[in-house]
Protein backbone atom coordinates (compact mmCIF):
# COMPACT_ATOMS: atom_id res chain seq x y z
CA UNK A 1 0.00 0.00 0.00
CA UNK A 2 1.51 3.14 -0.74
CA UNK A 3 -0.47 6.61 -0.71
CA UNK A 4 -0.41 9.44 -3.16
CA UNK A 5 -1.43 12.57 -4.65
CA UNK A 6 -2.53 13.46 -8.42
CA UNK A 7 -3.42 16.98 -8.93
CA UNK A 8 -4.84 17.37 -12.74
CA UNK A 9 -3.85 20.70 -13.70
CA UNK A 10 -6.44 20.85 -16.58
CA UNK A 11 -9.02 21.15 -14.05
CA UNK A 12 -7.96 23.62 -11.26
CA UNK A 13 -9.72 26.93 -11.30
CA UNK A 14 -7.28 28.47 -8.66
CA UNK A 15 -10.97 28.72 -6.17
CA UNK A 16 -8.48 27.69 -3.14
CA UNK A 17 -11.07 25.40 -1.33
CA UNK A 18 -8.53 22.70 -0.96
CA UNK A 19 -6.64 25.50 1.34
CA UNK A 20 -9.81 26.50 3.03
CA UNK A 21 -10.74 22.82 3.58
CA UNK A 22 -7.38 22.19 5.30
CA UNK A 23 -7.31 24.74 7.20
CA UNK A 24 -10.48 23.91 8.38
CA UNK A 25 -10.10 20.15 9.30
CA UNK A 26 -6.80 20.36 11.12
CA UNK A 27 -7.40 24.31 13.05
CA UNK A 28 -4.44 25.47 10.88
CA UNK A 29 -3.80 29.03 12.25
CA UNK A 30 -3.85 32.12 9.82
CA UNK A 31 -0.84 33.03 7.76
CA UNK A 32 0.49 29.35 7.83
CA UNK A 33 -0.49 26.73 5.25
CA UNK A 34 -0.59 22.79 4.77
CA UNK A 35 -1.95 23.32 1.32
CA UNK A 36 -1.94 26.14 -0.95
CA UNK A 37 -2.00 27.10 -4.34
CA UNK A 38 0.11 28.70 -6.15
CA UNK A 39 -0.87 31.19 -9.16
CA UNK A 40 1.69 31.72 -11.78
CA UNK A 41 0.87 34.13 -14.76
CA UNK A 42 2.99 33.65 -18.53
CA UNK A 43 2.76 34.35 -21.83
CA UNK A 44 2.73 37.70 -24.47
CA UNK A 45 -0.19 39.23 -24.79
CA UNK A 46 -2.39 39.03 -26.37
CA UNK A 47 -1.30 34.98 -25.71
CA UNK A 48 -1.40 35.10 -21.53
CA UNK A 49 -2.85 32.20 -19.52
CA UNK A 50 -3.07 31.95 -15.32
CA UNK A 51 -1.24 28.77 -13.58
CA UNK A 52 -2.55 27.23 -10.80
CA UNK A 53 -0.80 24.39 -8.95
CA UNK A 54 -1.23 23.02 -5.61
CA UNK A 55 1.42 22.70 -2.95
CA UNK A 56 1.76 20.55 -0.25
CA UNK A 57 3.81 17.72 1.06
CA UNK A 58 4.86 15.30 -1.55
CA UNK A 59 4.71 12.51 1.27
CA UNK A 60 8.62 11.18 -0.55
CA UNK A 61 9.40 7.66 -0.43
CA UNK A 62 12.65 8.50 0.23
CA UNK A 63 11.94 11.57 2.27
CA UNK A 64 14.78 14.02 3.71
CA UNK A 65 12.48 15.14 6.05
CA UNK A 66 12.44 11.95 8.53
CA UNK A 67 15.97 11.21 8.05
CA UNK A 68 16.82 14.52 9.87
CA UNK A 69 14.75 14.95 12.36
CA UNK A 70 16.45 14.18 15.76
CA UNK A 71 13.63 13.40 17.75
CA UNK A 72 11.81 10.82 15.18
CA UNK A 73 8.47 13.74 15.59
CA UNK A 74 8.66 13.07 11.35
CA UNK A 75 8.21 9.12 10.79
CA UNK A 76 6.61 6.78 8.10
CA UNK A 77 3.24 5.07 8.16
CA UNK A 78 3.10 2.27 6.88
CA UNK A 79 0.68 3.45 3.68
CA UNK A 80 3.59 5.39 2.76
CA UNK A 81 2.11 8.99 4.45
CA UNK A 82 4.52 10.70 6.08
CA UNK A 83 3.22 11.75 9.59
CA UNK A 84 4.12 13.25 12.31
CA UNK A 85 3.78 13.75 15.86
CA UNK A 86 3.83 17.48 17.63
CA UNK A 87 4.59 15.92 20.77
CA UNK A 88 7.54 14.96 20.15
CA UNK A 89 8.93 17.92 18.14
CA UNK A 90 11.53 20.32 19.73
CA UNK A 91 11.21 23.08 16.93
CA UNK A 92 14.39 22.60 15.44
CA UNK A 93 13.33 23.78 11.86
CA UNK A 94 15.96 20.93 10.34
CA UNK A 95 12.94 19.17 8.44
CA UNK A 96 11.92 22.85 7.13
CA UNK A 97 15.74 22.75 5.67
CA UNK A 98 15.64 19.21 4.51
CA UNK A 99 12.56 19.65 2.44
CA UNK A 100 13.04 20.64 -0.80
CA UNK A 101 9.13 21.58 -1.20
CA UNK A 102 8.95 24.10 1.74
CA UNK A 103 5.68 21.82 3.14
CA UNK A 104 7.04 22.25 6.51
CA UNK A 105 6.23 25.14 8.53
CA UNK A 106 6.23 25.94 12.52
CA UNK A 107 2.98 26.15 13.90
CA UNK A 108 2.99 29.76 15.22
CA UNK A 109 0.79 28.86 18.32
CA UNK A 110 2.48 25.74 19.54
CA UNK A 111 5.89 26.19 18.26
CA UNK A 112 6.34 22.97 16.75
CA UNK A 113 6.53 21.98 13.04
CA UNK A 114 3.40 20.69 10.70
CA UNK A 115 2.30 19.87 6.95
CA UNK A 116 0.21 17.99 5.62
CA UNK A 117 -0.37 14.30 7.17
CA UNK A 118 -2.74 13.26 4.21
CA UNK A 119 -5.56 13.70 6.84
CA UNK A 120 -4.70 10.26 8.20
CA UNK A 121 -7.03 10.34 10.94
CA UNK A 122 -9.73 10.14 8.11
CA UNK A 123 -7.35 7.91 6.38
CA UNK A 124 -7.96 5.89 8.90
CA UNK A 125 -11.68 5.30 8.90
CA UNK A 126 -12.19 4.96 5.30
CA UNK A 127 -12.15 8.83 4.06
CA UNK A 128 -10.72 10.71 1.84
CA UNK A 129 -8.71 14.25 2.43
CA UNK A 130 -10.41 17.22 3.29
CA UNK A 131 -8.76 18.60 0.57
CA UNK A 132 -10.08 15.66 -2.18
CA UNK A 133 -13.95 16.02 -1.02
CA UNK A 134 -14.06 19.46 -1.12
CA UNK A 135 -12.80 20.24 -4.90
CA UNK A 136 -15.43 21.39 -7.32
CA UNK A 137 -13.59 20.15 -10.09
CA UNK A 138 -12.34 16.88 -8.92
CA UNK A 139 -8.67 18.24 -9.66
CA UNK A 140 -6.99 16.20 -6.70
CA UNK A 141 -7.17 12.63 -6.96
CA UNK A 142 -5.87 10.60 -3.91
CA UNK A 143 -5.23 6.73 -3.31
CA UNK A 144 -3.05 3.75 -3.17
CA UNK A 145 -0.72 3.91 -6.06
CA UNK A 146 -0.15 0.30 -5.26
CA UNK A 147 -3.56 -0.75 -6.36
CA UNK A 148 -4.23 -1.68 -9.82
CA UNK A 149 -8.38 -0.91 -9.73
CA UNK A 150 -7.72 2.48 -8.26
CA UNK A 151 -8.41 5.79 -9.81
CA UNK A 152 -5.42 7.32 -8.93
CA UNK A 153 -3.46 3.93 -10.52
CA UNK A 154 -4.83 4.19 -13.39
CA UNK A 155 -4.25 7.96 -14.23
CA UNK A 156 -0.50 7.40 -13.71
CA UNK A 157 -0.12 4.23 -15.66
CA UNK A 158 -2.88 6.38 -18.78
CA UNK A 159 -1.52 9.70 -18.19
CA UNK A 160 1.61 11.96 -18.46
CA UNK A 161 2.96 13.17 -15.37
CA UNK A 162 5.41 15.05 -13.52
CA UNK A 163 6.77 16.20 -10.19
CA UNK A 164 8.69 18.85 -8.50
CA UNK A 165 12.48 18.50 -8.21
CA UNK A 166 12.96 14.93 -9.44
CA UNK A 167 16.58 15.24 -9.55
CA UNK A 168 16.54 15.53 -5.74
CA UNK A 169 15.74 11.80 -5.54
CA UNK A 170 13.10 11.65 -3.11
CA UNK A 171 10.81 9.92 -5.15
CA UNK A 172 7.94 12.09 -4.21
CA UNK A 173 4.37 11.09 -4.28
CA UNK A 174 3.04 14.07 -5.42
CA UNK A 175 2.16 13.89 -9.00
CA UNK A 176 0.70 16.55 -11.44
CA UNK A 177 -1.02 16.27 -15.00
CA UNK A 178 -0.32 19.27 -17.28
CA UNK A 179 2.13 20.37 -15.26
CA UNK A 180 4.43 23.73 -16.18
CA UNK A 181 7.90 24.75 -15.21
CA UNK A 182 7.07 28.12 -14.43
CA UNK A 183 4.84 26.76 -11.65
CA UNK A 184 6.68 23.83 -10.35
CA UNK A 185 10.25 25.08 -10.96
CA UNK A 186 10.18 27.39 -7.67
CA UNK A 187 13.05 29.76 -9.63
CA UNK A 188 11.89 30.25 -12.69
CA UNK A 189 9.84 33.14 -10.88
CA UNK A 190 10.38 35.16 -8.01
CA UNK A 191 8.71 35.25 -4.98
CA UNK A 192 7.41 39.17 -4.22
CA UNK A 193 6.65 41.33 -1.13
CA UNK A 194 3.13 41.97 -1.90
CA UNK A 195 0.29 39.68 -4.12
CA UNK A 196 -2.77 41.05 -5.39
CA UNK A 197 -4.82 39.91 -2.86
CA UNK A 198 -2.15 40.01 0.11
CA UNK A 199 0.38 41.69 1.55
CA UNK A 200 3.38 39.25 3.06
CA UNK A 201 6.00 42.06 3.97
CA UNK A 202 6.50 40.81 7.41
CA UNK A 203 6.58 37.20 7.21
CA UNK A 204 4.79 34.61 9.42
CA UNK A 205 3.82 33.22 12.80
CA UNK A 206 7.32 32.73 14.68
CA UNK A 207 9.71 34.55 11.88
CA UNK A 208 7.36 37.54 11.35
CA UNK A 209 9.84 39.88 13.01
CA UNK A 210 12.88 38.59 11.22
CA UNK A 211 12.15 38.93 7.73
CA UNK A 212 12.91 41.96 6.35
CA UNK A 213 10.34 44.12 4.60
CA UNK A 214 10.92 44.88 1.43
CA UNK A 215 9.85 47.93 0.05
CA UNK A 216 8.94 48.24 -3.64
CA UNK A 217 6.38 50.44 -5.10
CA UNK A 218 5.04 50.75 -8.45
CA UNK A 219 7.85 53.16 -9.66
CA UNK A 220 10.45 50.80 -8.83
CA UNK A 221 8.98 47.41 -10.60
CA UNK A 222 8.45 49.95 -13.61
CA UNK A 223 12.18 51.37 -13.72
CA UNK A 224 13.82 47.87 -13.33
CA UNK A 225 11.50 46.66 -16.82
CA UNK A 226 12.38 49.74 -18.47
CA UNK A 227 16.35 49.44 -17.93
CA UNK A 228 16.30 46.19 -18.71
CA UNK A 229 15.46 47.91 -22.41
CA UNK A 230 17.69 50.80 -22.01
CA UNK A 231 14.50 53.00 -21.11
CA UNK A 232 13.75 55.24 -18.54
CA UNK A 233 10.61 56.07 -16.19
CA UNK A 234 9.17 57.49 -13.05
CA UNK A 235 6.54 56.03 -10.95
CA UNK A 236 4.70 58.50 -12.33
CA UNK A 237 4.42 56.74 -15.27
CA UNK A 238 2.39 53.78 -13.17
CA UNK A 239 -1.03 53.80 -12.60
CA UNK A 240 -1.28 51.12 -10.45
CA UNK A 241 -0.61 47.45 -9.39
CA UNK A 242 -2.39 45.94 -12.03
CA UNK A 243 -0.11 48.27 -14.77
CA UNK A 244 2.76 47.01 -13.06
CA UNK A 245 2.44 43.71 -13.07
CA UNK A 246 1.02 43.53 -16.45
CA UNK A 247 4.54 44.70 -17.86
CA UNK A 248 6.24 41.01 -17.22
CA UNK A 249 3.09 39.73 -19.04
CA UNK A 250 3.45 41.73 -22.28
CA UNK A 251 7.17 41.10 -22.72
CA UNK A 252 6.41 37.39 -22.17
CA UNK A 253 8.06 37.00 -18.60
CA UNK A 254 6.32 34.52 -16.47
CA UNK A 255 5.37 36.03 -12.84
CA UNK A 256 4.24 35.07 -9.54
CA UNK A 257 1.20 36.75 -8.86
CA UNK A 258 -0.15 34.77 -5.52
CA UNK A 259 1.76 32.03 -3.78
CA UNK A 260 2.06 31.55 0.62
CA UNK A 261 4.25 34.16 2.66
CA UNK A 262 7.49 33.60 2.83
CA UNK A 263 9.06 31.94 5.74
CA UNK A 264 12.35 34.03 6.16
CA UNK A 265 15.75 32.83 7.40
CA UNK A 266 14.92 29.71 9.45
CA UNK A 267 18.47 29.45 11.11
CA UNK A 268 19.51 32.90 11.73
CA UNK A 269 22.50 34.37 13.73
CA UNK A 270 21.95 31.58 16.77
CA UNK A 271 23.32 29.40 14.31
CA UNK A 272 26.27 31.22 12.85
CA UNK A 273 27.28 32.07 16.39
CA UNK A 274 27.13 28.60 17.17
CA UNK A 275 29.29 27.60 14.24
CA UNK A 276 31.76 29.75 15.51
CA UNK A 277 32.01 29.08 19.27
CA UNK A 278 31.75 25.61 18.49
CA UNK A 279 35.04 26.22 15.81
CA UNK A 280 36.95 28.05 19.06
CA UNK A 281 36.26 24.70 21.45
CA UNK A 282 37.17 22.42 19.21
CA UNK A 283 40.25 24.61 18.22
CA UNK A 284 40.96 25.52 21.48
CA UNK A 285 42.71 21.84 22.09
CA UNK A 286 43.54 21.03 18.25
CA UNK A 287 46.02 23.87 18.19
CA UNK A 288 48.19 22.88 20.85
CA UNK A 289 47.59 18.92 20.82
CA UNK A 290 49.00 19.61 17.99
CA UNK A 291 52.02 21.07 18.81
CA UNK A 292 52.84 18.66 21.07
CA UNK A 293 52.11 15.64 18.81
CA UNK A 294 55.00 16.73 16.51
CA UNK A 295 56.96 18.39 19.22
CA UNK A 296 56.77 21.93 17.31
CA UNK A 297 56.51 23.88 20.38
CA UNK A 298 56.03 24.05 23.75
CA UNK A 299 52.63 25.05 25.46
CA UNK A 300 52.82 26.36 29.10
CA UNK A 301 50.84 25.28 31.64
CA UNK A 302 49.12 29.09 32.02
CA UNK A 303 48.25 28.58 28.09
CA UNK A 304 47.24 24.45 28.31
CA UNK A 305 44.58 25.44 31.42
CA UNK A 306 43.76 28.36 29.47
CA UNK A 307 43.03 26.07 26.24
CA UNK A 308 41.03 23.62 28.31
CA UNK A 309 38.84 26.46 29.91
CA UNK A 310 37.89 27.77 26.65
CA UNK A 311 37.08 24.70 24.91
CA UNK A 312 34.58 23.84 27.60
CA UNK A 313 33.42 27.73 27.91
CA UNK A 314 32.70 27.94 24.43
CA UNK A 315 31.27 24.31 24.01
CA UNK A 316 28.61 25.61 26.59
CA UNK A 317 28.06 28.48 24.44
CA UNK A 318 27.64 26.38 21.30
CA UNK A 319 24.97 24.03 23.75
CA UNK A 320 23.32 27.17 25.00
CA UNK A 321 23.08 28.94 21.05
CA UNK A 322 21.59 25.23 20.46
CA UNK A 323 19.28 25.46 23.33
CA UNK A 324 18.00 29.17 21.87
CA UNK A 325 17.55 28.41 18.23
CA UNK A 326 14.98 25.92 19.07
CA UNK A 327 11.53 26.64 19.05
CA UNK A 328 10.93 24.19 22.02
CA UNK A 329 13.30 24.86 23.78
CA UNK A 330 11.72 22.84 27.45
CA UNK A 331 12.08 19.59 24.57
CA UNK A 332 15.75 19.79 24.50
CA UNK A 333 16.47 16.56 26.42
CA UNK A 334 14.46 15.04 23.54
CA UNK A 335 17.70 15.29 21.40
CA UNK A 336 19.45 12.69 24.03
CA UNK A 337 16.79 10.61 26.06
CA UNK A 338 14.55 9.93 22.59
CA UNK A 339 17.07 9.96 19.77
CA UNK A 340 16.86 9.47 16.09
CA UNK A 341 20.51 8.06 15.09
CA UNK A 342 20.22 9.04 11.46
CA UNK A 343 20.23 12.50 12.44
CA UNK A 344 23.52 14.48 12.12
CA UNK A 345 22.00 16.68 15.23
CA UNK A 346 21.49 13.49 17.40
CA UNK A 347 24.75 12.41 16.57
CA UNK A 348 26.28 16.22 16.93
CA UNK A 349 24.61 16.38 20.37
CA UNK A 350 26.49 13.22 21.58
CA UNK A 351 29.89 14.03 20.03
CA UNK A 352 29.64 17.71 21.73
CA UNK A 353 28.78 16.08 24.86
CA UNK A 354 31.39 13.36 24.69
CA UNK A 355 34.14 15.82 23.88
CA UNK A 356 32.92 17.64 26.65
CA UNK A 357 33.27 14.81 29.20
CA UNK A 358 36.75 14.13 27.67
CA UNK A 359 38.31 17.75 28.31
CA UNK A 360 37.09 17.56 32.14
CA UNK A 361 38.39 14.40 32.36
CA UNK A 362 41.47 15.87 31.42
CA UNK A 363 41.25 18.51 33.33
CA UNK A 364 40.61 15.90 36.46
CA UNK A 365 43.73 14.10 35.96
CA UNK A 366 46.03 16.91 35.34
CA UNK A 367 44.75 18.78 38.28
CA UNK A 368 45.19 15.68 40.75
CA UNK A 369 48.16 14.46 38.35
CA UNK A 370 47.02 10.86 38.68
CA UNK A 371 47.04 7.76 35.74
CA UNK A 372 49.86 9.50 33.48
CA UNK A 373 49.88 6.01 31.77
CA UNK A 374 46.27 6.85 30.35
CA UNK A 375 47.08 10.29 29.16
CA UNK A 376 48.13 9.43 25.62
CA UNK A 377 44.84 7.11 25.08
CA UNK A 378 42.89 10.42 26.71
CA UNK A 379 44.70 12.78 24.28
CA UNK A 380 44.40 10.73 21.32
CA UNK A 381 40.60 9.88 21.53
CA UNK A 382 39.75 13.82 22.83
CA UNK A 383 41.38 14.69 19.64
CA UNK A 384 38.88 12.41 17.76
CA UNK A 385 36.63 13.57 19.00
CA UNK A 386 37.78 17.12 18.88
CA UNK A 387 37.68 17.10 14.93
CA UNK A 388 33.96 15.35 15.21
CA UNK A 389 32.70 18.57 16.82
CA UNK A 390 34.17 20.68 14.00
CA UNK A 391 33.23 19.28 11.41
CA UNK A 392 29.71 17.34 12.06
CA UNK A 393 27.90 20.27 11.29
CA UNK A 394 28.87 19.95 7.71
CA UNK A 395 27.34 16.75 7.81
CA UNK A 396 23.84 18.19 8.86
CA UNK A 397 24.09 20.61 6.66
CA UNK A 398 24.28 18.16 4.06
CA UNK A 399 21.11 16.58 5.35
CA UNK A 400 19.76 19.83 4.82
CA UNK A 401 18.57 18.65 1.03
CA UNK A 402 16.56 21.45 0.44
CA UNK A 403 19.48 23.72 0.10
CA UNK A 404 21.86 22.68 -2.27
CA UNK A 405 24.76 25.29 -1.68
CA UNK A 406 25.05 23.48 1.36
CA UNK A 407 25.87 20.09 -0.59
CA UNK A 408 29.13 20.99 -1.27
CA UNK A 409 32.00 18.38 -0.41
CA UNK A 410 34.30 20.79 1.13
CA UNK A 411 32.37 22.02 3.90
CA UNK A 412 33.46 19.73 6.98
CA UNK A 413 37.19 20.69 5.54
CA UNK A 414 35.72 24.50 5.59
CA UNK A 415 34.36 23.84 8.88
CA UNK A 416 38.06 22.17 10.35
CA UNK A 417 39.97 24.84 8.97
CA UNK A 418 38.23 27.37 10.85
CA UNK A 419 38.63 25.28 14.28
CA UNK A 420 42.34 25.72 13.60
CA UNK A 421 41.91 29.40 12.56
CA UNK A 422 40.11 30.29 15.88
CA UNK A 423 42.31 28.38 17.80
CA UNK A 424 45.13 29.68 16.84
CA UNK A 425 43.43 33.08 16.70
CA UNK A 426 42.03 32.53 20.33
CA UNK A 427 45.70 31.66 21.72
CA UNK A 428 47.14 34.44 19.91
CA UNK A 429 44.71 37.09 21.67
CA UNK A 430 45.80 35.47 24.70
CA UNK A 431 49.57 35.80 24.32
CA UNK A 432 48.77 39.31 25.22
CA UNK A 433 48.43 38.34 29.18
CA UNK A 434 50.06 34.43 29.23
CA UNK A 435 53.14 33.47 29.18
CA UNK A 436 54.83 31.46 26.15
CA UNK A 437 56.38 28.80 25.95
CA UNK A 438 59.64 27.76 23.54
CA UNK A 439 58.44 28.10 20.16
CA UNK A 440 55.03 29.26 20.61
CA UNK A 441 53.90 32.45 19.23
CA UNK A 442 56.21 31.17 15.74
CA UNK A 443 53.88 28.19 15.82
CA UNK A 444 50.47 30.50 16.03
CA UNK A 445 51.72 32.66 13.46
CA UNK A 446 52.38 29.44 10.68
CA UNK A 447 49.57 28.16 11.89
CA UNK A 448 47.17 30.66 11.47
CA UNK A 449 49.28 31.39 7.93
CA UNK A 450 49.23 28.33 6.63
CA UNK A 451 45.04 27.43 7.89
CA UNK A 452 44.84 31.02 6.05
CA UNK A 453 45.89 30.21 2.76
CA UNK A 454 44.19 26.71 2.72
CA UNK A 455 40.84 28.30 3.52
CA UNK A 456 41.53 31.02 1.16
CA UNK A 457 41.79 28.15 -1.84
CA UNK A 458 38.87 25.58 -0.13
CA UNK A 459 36.35 29.02 -0.26
CA UNK A 460 37.39 29.40 -4.04
CA UNK A 461 36.47 25.58 -4.38
CA UNK A 462 33.30 26.25 -2.75
CA UNK A 463 32.67 29.24 -5.15
CA UNK A 464 33.46 27.60 -8.18
CA UNK A 465 32.51 24.02 -8.06
CA UNK A 466 29.45 24.60 -6.45
CA UNK A 467 25.86 21.75 -6.76
CA UNK A 468 25.11 21.80 -10.78
CA UNK A 469 21.80 23.62 -9.96
CA UNK A 470 20.38 26.98 -10.59
CA UNK A 471 19.69 27.69 -6.73
CA UNK A 472 23.50 27.16 -5.61
CA UNK A 473 24.54 29.13 -8.85
CA UNK A 474 22.22 31.76 -7.35
CA UNK A 475 23.73 31.67 -3.77
CA UNK A 476 27.00 31.86 -5.21
CA UNK A 477 26.09 35.19 -7.30
CA UNK A 478 24.21 36.41 -4.57
CA UNK A 479 27.36 36.16 -2.25
CA UNK A 480 29.75 37.49 -5.01
CA UNK A 481 27.44 40.32 -6.58
CA UNK A 482 24.20 40.42 -4.52
CA UNK A 483 23.09 41.16 -1.09
CA UNK A 484 26.46 39.70 0.55
CA UNK A 485 28.91 41.21 -1.24
CA UNK A 486 29.95 44.00 1.08
CA UNK A 487 29.84 41.08 3.64
CA UNK A 488 31.82 39.07 2.02
CA UNK A 489 34.59 40.94 -0.10
CA UNK A 490 34.86 43.49 3.29
CA UNK A 491 34.36 41.27 6.18
CA UNK A 492 34.95 37.76 4.83
CA UNK A 493 38.01 38.14 2.59
CA UNK A 494 39.79 41.52 3.55
CA UNK A 495 39.35 41.60 7.26
CA UNK A 496 39.01 37.97 7.65
CA UNK A 497 41.64 36.80 5.48
CA UNK A 498 43.81 39.29 3.89
CA UNK A 499 44.63 41.95 6.37
CA UNK A 500 45.84 39.10 8.88
CA UNK A 501 47.79 37.45 6.27
CA UNK A 502 49.96 40.75 5.77
CA UNK A 503 49.77 41.62 9.30
CA UNK A 504 51.57 37.48 10.12
CA UNK A 505 53.98 37.83 6.66
CA UNK A 506 55.46 41.40 8.00
CA UNK A 507 55.07 41.61 11.35
CA UNK A 508 56.55 38.24 12.46
CA UNK A 509 55.87 36.84 15.66
CA UNK A 510 54.99 40.21 17.29
CA UNK A 511 52.37 39.55 20.24
CA UNK A 512 50.41 42.53 19.53
CA UNK A 513 50.12 41.95 15.62
CA UNK A 514 49.58 38.23 16.91
CA UNK A 515 46.54 39.22 18.56
CA UNK A 516 45.45 42.37 16.21
CA UNK A 517 45.51 39.16 13.20
CA UNK A 518 43.30 37.27 15.97
CA UNK A 519 40.64 39.30 16.26
CA UNK A 520 40.25 39.74 13.01
CA UNK A 521 40.45 36.09 12.28
CA UNK A 522 37.20 35.86 14.45
CA UNK A 523 35.09 38.45 12.99
CA UNK A 524 36.37 37.08 9.14
CA UNK A 525 34.83 33.71 10.43
CA UNK A 526 31.95 34.72 12.11
CA UNK A 527 31.31 36.91 8.86
CA UNK A 528 31.67 33.91 6.58
CA UNK A 529 29.54 31.75 8.19
CA UNK A 530 26.86 34.05 8.46
CA UNK A 531 26.73 33.88 4.90
CA UNK A 532 27.11 30.31 4.30
CA UNK A 533 24.15 29.96 6.70
CA UNK A 534 21.51 32.53 5.72
CA UNK A 535 22.46 33.03 1.97
CA UNK A 536 20.93 29.83 0.86
CA UNK A 537 18.00 30.39 2.51
CA UNK A 538 17.29 33.63 0.71
CA UNK A 539 16.42 30.98 -2.17
CA UNK A 540 12.78 29.67 -2.71
CA UNK A 541 11.93 26.38 -2.26
CA UNK A 542 8.32 26.88 -3.87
Amino acid sequence: MRYGFIIDNRKCIGCHACTTACKAEHAVPVGVNRTWVKQVEKGEFPHTRRLFSVMRCNHCTDAPCVEICPVEALFFRDDGIVDFDKNRCIGCKSCMQACPYDALYIDPENHTAAKCNYCAHRIDIGLEPACVNVCPEHAIISGDMDDPNSEISQLLGREQVSVRKAAKGTTPNLFYINGDEASLNPVATEKQDAYFWSEQSRGVGHYAKFTEKLAFSNGDVLQAVMEANNQSATAGEVAGNGAARSIDILMGKARRVYDAPDKGVLWGWEVSGYVLTKAIAAGAFLVPMLAMLFGWAQASTHTFWWGIAAALGFLGATGLLLVKDLDRPDRFLNVLLRPHWSSWLVRGGYIITVYGGLLTLIAVLRWFEVAEALMPVVYGLTAVFAVLAAVYTAFLFAQAKGRDFWQSPTLSLHMLVHSFMAGAAFFGIISLFTTAGEGWLPYLRLILMVSLVVNLLTILVELTTTHPTKEAKLVVKMILHGRYRSLFWTGGILLGNLLPLALLAFGGACANLLALAGIAVLAGIYATEKIWVEAPQKVQLS
